[in-house]
Order: structure tokens, then sequence, then C-alpha cells
């Protein structure tokens, strides 16, 4: 049996200011916004045009998850988004906002630059070396 990875949880405060970042600065789709009932839903992004993995954004409920809003994974990147474009996109973003806390960079790899979530979850944008 093949696997893949269809998506993986990013903890956040409301649905809709996540949308909101994910959707309207990053420019990715909404796949699915289902309401599941007692307010929670199923919330789905992913970059425009992929098909792999998508993000499922996930409201904290409680003062544990809540503690991860942010910090998924204690200050490191947590995500890496490749880019066929790296120079279009990260212009694209720095004008509608998005937080990038390294300035690009060339590495052995491609080039690169780390950027920030609402929430402060850290990114790798990246284009590869061909």
């Amino acid at each position: 049996m093949g696997q893949h990875i269809a998506h993986f949880a990013v903890t956040v405060r409301e649905y809709d200011e996540a949308l909101a970042f994910y959707v309207d600065k990053l420019g990715f789709e909404k796949l699915e916004d289902t309401d599941l009932g007692d307010g929670k839903r199923w919330v789905r992004v992913r970059p425009a045009g992929s098909t792999g993995a998508g993000i499922l954004l996930a409201r904290a409920v409680s003062d544990e998850q809540a503690a991860t809003v942010g910090n998924q994974t204690a200050g490191r990147v947590f995500v890496f988004l490749e880019t066929d474009d790296f120079w279009r996109d990260y212009d694209a973003w720095v004008v509608r906002g998005v937080r990038f806390v390294s300035p690009p960079r060339e590495e052995p790899y491609g080039t690169v630059a780390v950027f920030e979530d609402l929430y402060g979850n850290r990114f790798d944008l990246i284009q590869r070396r061909q």
C-alpha cells in the first residue's frame, strides 16, 4: 500500500484569523471548511496549485493546546515550503505584510528565507538549486 502525508495540524487561536493569513497573505487555497458543530470546524489549506500535503487549522480548545499556538516546534523552523520562484513569492509576501525573520540568503541547496505565520510558527521559503 502506498502512503503519503495528507495534512498536518497547526494549532490556531481562531479559524477565521488563521484563514485570513494563509489564504489572503500567503495565497494558499482553502480546500475545506466544514462545520462539525459546537464551534468546531474541519479547515484545510495548502499552497495554490499544490497536490501535496495540506495544513489542518486546528483551533485550540484547552489551556494546554493554547500554549502550543505559535510554538509548535519551540522556535525551530516548522514547515519547509518549496517554491519555483523565490523572488516572486518573497516580494509579494513582503508587500502583503508577511514577517520575515531573516533576510534571503544563498545556501548550497538554494535560496532561502525564514518567515513566521501570524502566531510565530517559523517556515522556510526555499527555491532549490537546479
